[in-house]
């Protein structure tokens, strides 16, 4: 089970971590709303106490004093024995103090002679003070059915002639506090809706430009960096616009250099490319042309020269020399057509692939390719000659280092875009790994076709084989 301690200090972490997930503008509208409402609380509360400890205080002082001034009024009456004329001042006494509860005279032997309770004055208010010395002014406070009471009692003529008993109530007294203490509440809550409505508009001061800034952000996250962010104030905040603003200037401007650099190296490689595929074209016609001629008419030359001899040992020699001459002249021939296939030119993609798979399958006797070329039309020129170089490649790929018996190619055109898949069921190969170490020259050479021609390649590769996606636009 786990300790008390380590619980508790979860909780805290907890609650720590939901709060610091709540916005900025709640947590100042809630830190500003907790101050005023607890200060409010705080304040109405000592407020109360000491009015109550005042006005309790007055009380006391009021119920001494008019018992202090009965019981000198009382004495002269008591002395006459004018008990009904002791009636008519306690009675006219209460009257006139709205909280005086009752009044009454006791004599020596605590018997009530006089009172201004209309009817038997009661004897459990009679009995409070005990045995108490009569001459002795006491005070004392007692819960009755119409609240606290405050019981006063003064000798009359030193407890010679007995003793006043003044009773208090405190429901003014109560009523009083109790409608203050309502006042201050309903400031309080008139403040905290001050407060709110000031800390929103403080919150709204402080988090808009926040806001602003983050809306900013997310417009430069999705490669807009024209986006600035609005300077509102002159603080802390407002500095860090104007900084933020100052990064975007250098992060446009670095942007503006390398995409300048970037269009410049593209411009390079384009031409690089047809510089390349001009040459191959120049160099594969004059091995066609030249080269392959020259061989021909070697082959002729040697056919006549082995008709017109019966030398048999020269013959044999001819024979050799003939068997050579021709296997150069098929060499010649292919590469003259892996350096630019006629069959591009001429025929078009699907042809040209198709020749390309009967020249692989030479090389490597033991995978089979299958292709599938679903074109409507021939391609523009510059795509066409792409995307079979970059096609080209992968196949070569697949055949040498996969491993598998089996290639497959499709080739179909999508609105807007064409897409081409080569698939093989060899060994994979770690792509990540093998683009980071930067050894294989192909797979970048056919990155950097896919971006020169604006489309996207996409390698996946595992145990079961490797599938390369091509996607470029028309």
């Amino acid at each position: 089970m786990m300790p008390i301690g380590q619980r508790l200090l979860g909780r805290v972490e907890e609650t720590q971590n939901q709060v610091a997930g709540v916005s900025v503008r709640t947590k100042i509208l809630g830190i500003i709303l907790a101050l005023t409402v607890g200060l409010g609380l705080w304040m109405t509360l000592q407020v109360r106490s000491q009015m109550m400890r005042s006005l309790v205080e007055e009380m006391e002082n009021r119920g001494q004093a008019v018992a202090s001034d009965l019981a000198v009024r009382s004495a002269d009456y008591l002395d006459q024995g004018d008990l009904p004329g002791l009636e008519r001042v306690l009675r006219a006494t209460s009257s006139n103090h709205s909280d005086v509860r009752y009044i009454f005279v006791v004599d020596p032997t605590e018997r009530v002679v006089a009172s201004s309770f209309e009817g038997t004055t009661p004897v459990e208010i009679v009995e409070l003070t005990g045995t108490t010395p009569l001459d002795e002014a006491h005070h004392l406070d007692y819960e009755s059915y119409g609240g606290m009471t405050h019981d006063f009692a003064m000798p009359i003529d030193g407890g010679r002639l007995g003793a006043v008993r003044v009773g208090l109530a405190d429901s003014r007294l109560s009523q009083h506090i109790n409608e203050v203490t309502q006042q201050l509440l309903l400031t309080t809550v008139l403040v905290s809706l001050g407060g709110i409505l000031g800390a929103s508009w403080l919150t709204w001061l402080v988090t808009h430009p926040i806001r602003s800034l983050v809306r900013t952000t997310e417009r430069v996250r999705a490669g807009d960096l024209s986006a600035r962010a609005r300077h509102y104030t002159d603080d802390e905040i407002g500095d860090l616009a104007t900084a933020f603003n100052h990064t975007l200037d250098e992060l446009q401007r670095s942007h503006d250099a390398l995409a300048e650099k970037e269009a410049a190296r593209t411009r390079l490689l384009e031409r690089l490319i047809s510089a390349q595929e001009e040459e191959r074209k120049r160099i594969a016609r004059e091995l066609h042309d030249d080269v392959g001629q020259s061989l021909t008419s070697i082959l002729v030359g040697l056919k006549l020269i082995e008709a017109q001899t019966a030398h048999k040992a020269l013959n044999g020699q001819i024979s050799a020399l003939r068997h050579i001459s021709s296997h150069a002249l098929d060499t010649v021939r292919l590469l003259s057509r892996q350096l630019r296939p006629s069959a591009l030119d001429d025929l078009g993609l699907d042809a040209a692939l198709q020749r390309f798979s009967s020249e692989l399958k030479q090389r490597f006797p033991t995978v089979d390719v299958d292709i599938h070329c679903y074109l409507p039309q021939r391609l523009p020129a510059a795509l066409e000659t792409s995307l079979y170089r970059l096609l080209q490649e992968a196949m070569t790929n697949a055949a040498r280092h996969s491993g598998g018996r089996s290639i497959g190619v499709v080739v179909m055109q999508r609105t807007g875009s064409v897409q081409a898949i080569v698939e093989d069921h060899g060994r994979g190969f770690d792509v990540t790994a093998t683009r980071r170490a930067g050894s294989s020259v192909g797979l970048h050479s056919m990155s950097e076709r896919a971006e020169l021609l604006g489309g996207q390649l996409r390698i996946e590769s595992n145990d079961d084989g490797t599938t390369v996606y091509v996607e470029v636009p028309l």
